[in-house]
């Protein structure tokens, strides 16, 4: 049965909650079209639309996590005419890092250099410069420390959270044709332009899954360890771990909030979840519907029981299903890594799919900017961010009324833990949203060959194509020298072009 209208979510901020003030994002200009992609691998370009989107884009090489942070810390610098010395926290949240030193400073580095010759001054010289790690979630605890920041010594003075991120597959595995490369810078100050953060109301959820997706040291070179930066992962083992702990997270938020839980998500305005490709975010907040339901009253268990007898399948079973805690770590070994953790929940949910309440719940509230993230691939930590200022930017463009309204973001890193926020949208929103500029970030769009895409895997200069270079940071060279007097090997040094 089909569940009755319930008002928005439209709960106040409390007094002083710090939030985004302005977002800027930067795409590297090598594009893979994937209908051609397909062409050159054989793979099945109408599956490959439909469950991952139409296009990603690759690092050319000169470019670097490092490179595409600082562009987007420009771009957000010169879009909403920050004081960069006011910018008084500066954090990176990345899983690509090329050093396993320094991170964030590096970003600072570069940006100050351009801001000097642009005859402005720098970063505050108090600025802290974090870099946190933690797969795809990375991003998202950057943000909330910023929160943090601005809540306890953040003065009058601003916090800049970048995401930065390559994602790259190997050749042939299932996860190539969702690679991706990109960067989101996220302005904060403590009366916030867009939307403000309520750390109290947000749900947080973690348990070490020990082979859903790692990045080891793989090998030594030259004596010393080296990052294939290729993940080793398992796709349904992943798929598991991914719905189980976004709808851990939304339960952490149900209990802090004291929410009934199918209220909440009907009334929820918009909705944004990590994003590894088009079809992973409505799988894992249809689970969370489901499981919601499965925790009502009356009403919302006679609509579950709808989908199971659609099914198959006995209510009975599927809660008892959902109420038993899956042990995903018994399932982490070769014989097991294909079963199902809750087939009983994913074959409701395919009929679920096809119901009036999938599309009005769950697939409506996931359009804003939902077309334009189809273009960028996966973006690691910055493809939440991504999709949220494609959401916002797209919510200005279409005069969408969100003031005061609810949007819930769900974070997820692999290995794994989650992170259920919620931003309440703040009154004058639209424009600080119109100043995200998507289209700045999809162009220029340079469609590459099949020999080009192979070349650019490889770190190699394509034949036939003009590298960018025009109005942002590159990699000048890569330190060699490792004598006693001076060493600098491996070290990358940047400079913006003009």
């Amino acid at each position: 049965m089909a569940p009755s209208k319930q008002p928005k979510a439209t709960a106040s901020p409390a007094a002083g909650d710090p939030g985004l003030s302005g977002m800027a994002l930067y795409l590297p200009p090598y594009r893979v079209d994937l209908q051609h992609w397909c062409e050159w691998t054989g793979g099945d370009w109408e599956k490959i639309r439909q469950v991952v989107g139409s296009g990603f884009r690759l690092l050319g090489p000169r470019q670097s996590v490092y490179t595409m942070a600082a562009n987007a810390l420009l771009r957000l610098i010169r879009n909403y005419e920050v004081d960069p010395t006011r910018i008084r926290y500066l954090a990176l949240g990345t899983e690509s890092s090329t050093d396993n030193s320094a991170g964030a400073i590096i970003v600072k580095g570069m940006v100050d250099e351009a801001l000097r010759a642009m005859s402005l001054p720098p970063i505050a010289r108090n600025c802290e410069v974090p870099e946190f790690k933690h797969a795809c979630l990375g991003g998202i605890y950057a943000l909330k420390s910023a929160v943090r920041f601005l809540s306890t010594d953040g003065d009058d003075g601003l916090a800049v959270v970048i995401c930065s991120d390559k994602a790259l597959y190997e050749r042939g595995s299932s996860g190539e044709p969702t690679q991706g490369a990109g960067a989101v810078a996220m302005l904060l100050e403590s009366v916030p332009r867009l939307a403000s953060i309520n750390l109290r109301h947000a749900g947080t959820a973690s348990e070490y899954r020990g082979i859903d997706f790692r990045k080891p040291l793989t090998g030594r070179l030259n004596g010393h360890a080296h990052s294939l930066d290729i993940p080793v992962y398992n796709g349904r083992y992943s798929t598991n771990c991914y719905v189980d702990e976004v709808r851990r997270a939304l339960d952490d938020m149900y209990v802090r909030r004291k929410l009934d839980p199918a209220t909440y998500l009907r009334s929820v305005e918009a909705i944004f979840i990590h994003r590894p490709y088009a079809r992973m975010p409505e799988t894992g907040f249809g689970v969370a519907y489901l499981f919601a339901l499965a925790q009502g009253g009356a009403s919302d268990q006679e609509e579950l029981a709808t989908y199971c007898r659609g099914a198959g399948v006995l209510i009975g079973e599927v809660l008892t299903e959902m109420n038993t805690a899956p042990e995903l770590n018994l399932l982490a070994v070769s014989e097991r890594i294909h079963d199902e953790v809750f087939p009983l929940s994913m074959a409701v949910l395919k009929v679920f799919r096809q119901s009036e309440a999938f599309r009005t719940h769950v697939h409506a509230k996931m359009q804003l900017g939902a077309e334009w993230m189809r273009e960028v691939g996966n973006l690691y930590t910055g493809a939440l961010p991504a999709w949220l200022a494609a959401g916002l930017a797209d919510a200005a463009g279409r005069g969408t009324p969100l003031a005061g309204q609810e949007l819930l973001t769900i974070g997820y890193g692999s290995g794994n833990a989650a992170d259920a926020i919620p931003l309440q949208v703040v009154a004058g929103w639209e424009s600080a949203a119109r100043r995200i500029h998507l289209e700045d970030a999809l162009r220029p769009a340079i469609d590459i060959t099949a020999d080009q895409y192979l070349a650019l895997r490889d770190g190699a200069e394509p034949a036939g194509l003009k590298m960018a270079t025009a109005a942002e940071f590159v990699i000048e060279r890569i330190g060699s020298q490792a004598g006693h007097a001076f060493q600098d090997a491996g070290v990358e040094y940047y400079r913006y072009v003009h």
